[in-house]
């Protein structure tokens, strides 16, 4: 280390385009100058040891904000006797650098590994170009951290809308649906994760009940407005939805303004689901109305309503029962999802067969009770 304590001017690096590049950077990507020089000097640490002293924690490397020019460090310890020529520095050597110094002080010994100018200059460039990647990325995180929730268009650009611009997940696919590629079609943004190497990646959905929110937003400009509220989306994908919809004023009619004139507004929507049927119904505070309306296109005779349990028994007419239970329980699950009421439905046959059981019930508890009495008497 003794002929390394001389004090030079630092290592040119083409250090008056690196500067001007870190400037344009900071302009244009909004990437701070001060943070690239970080870590562009935390990298030529690493370079440092990887090519001249794996050991050398004691070196670092500065680079001169205007000037660009770049110094390697070694932080020695001022000492009598030297032991270490690595850690330590004799107090001669270390007047050279700071007449100042005495033993045991810190002197900073500037050093000139050979090469070391090329290899600086590869791993600046290296770093410029790995920070404006991640600039661009987190630009792209960030914009699509906004919009989770909004409805986006894209081509599909593999068979399974690879990773290029999104991903929809087989779950998030509505199941009538096949994908060919450079299909346009319309998503929306359910989240944004870290991908690959940092990478954004946006995930995307048409199954969702979001999608069929944010598909009203679009069409029907009442809801956009705020004049027309949707209360609740239940959905089975590419196949039925249930929306309630409400509104304060009662000028409006919130269910013929989804409809639209001759239907043209619900049909739109129903366009892009690709035929899945949509029923619009109006939102009540009333759960028994509510309800009612919820198990649309079905009549429904009464609901029993028990608060506590959050459950409903609905009686509808006997030609009634499979509509409102529809196939495969559809109709009725959707109900219940759009209510957030247990719902169980009877035909008005069967509803006046379990009352009259009940209370065949009751005489024979009734006649069984007096029998004991009557023992008792005797």
């Amino acid at each position: 280390m003794k002929g390394e304590t001389k004090q030079n001017k630092g290592i040119n690096i083409d250090s008056k385009e690196l500067v001007i590049a870190l400037n344009e950077l900071e302009k244009e990507k909004g990437i701070k100058k001060d943070y690239m020089l970080e870590s562009i000097e935390t990298a030529l640490v690493t370079a440092y040891k990887r090519n001249y002293d794996s050991n050398a924690d004691n070196v670092k490397v500065t680079m001169h904000p205007e000037s660009g020019e770049i110094h390697v460090i070694a932080e020695m310890e001022v000492v009598e006797t030297v032991e270490d020529d690595k850690t330590q520095i004799n107090l001669e050597d270390a007047k050279k650098v700071n007449k100042n110094l005495e033993v045991g002080d810190t002197a900073q010994v500037e050093i000139i590994p050979r090469n070391f100018g090329r290899i600086a200059a590869q791993t600046a460039k290296q770093v410029i170009i790995q920070k404006i990647r991640e600039a661009s990325r987190n630009v792209l995180f960030d914009e699509f951290s906004e919009r989770k929730g909004e409805i986006i268009s894209g081509l599909v650009q593999k068979a399974d809308l690879g990773k290029l611009e999104g991903v929809m997940p087989l779950k998030e696919q509505i199941p009538t649906e096949k994908y060919k590629v450079n299909d346009k079609i319309r998503a929306c943004v359910m989240d944004v994760e870290r991908g690959v190497k940092g990478a954004p990646q946006v995930i995307i959905s048409r199954a969702s009940s979001d999608f069929v929110r944010k598909l009203f937003e679009l069409e029907i400009p009442e809801i956009y407005e705020g004049v027309i509220e949707i209360k609740s989306v239940s959905r089975d994908p590419g196949s039925r939805s249930k929306v309630a919809v409400y509104s304060p004023n009662e000028n409006i009619d919130p269910v013929g303004s989804c409809v639209g004139q001759k239907g043209i507004r619900i049909q739109n929507i129903i366009n892009e689901l690709n035929g899945e049927k949509i029923d619009v119904i109006e939102w009540n505070a009333d759960p028994s109305i509510y309800i009612s309306a919820a198990l649309l296109p079905a009549q429904v005779l009464a609901v029993d309503i028990k608060d506590e349990e959050r459950f409903a028994q609905v009686i509808v007419p006997d030609d009634q029962l499979s509509l409102a239970i529809g196939k495969s329980g559809q109709n009725v699950r959707l109900a219940a999802k759009l209510t957030n009421w247990k719902i169980d439905i009877k035909s008005e046959s069967q509803f006046r067969k379990m009352i009259e059981e009940a209370n065949n019930q009751e005489e024979t508890a009734e006649e069984v009770s007096e029998e004991s009495s009557e023992q008792v008497e005797e």
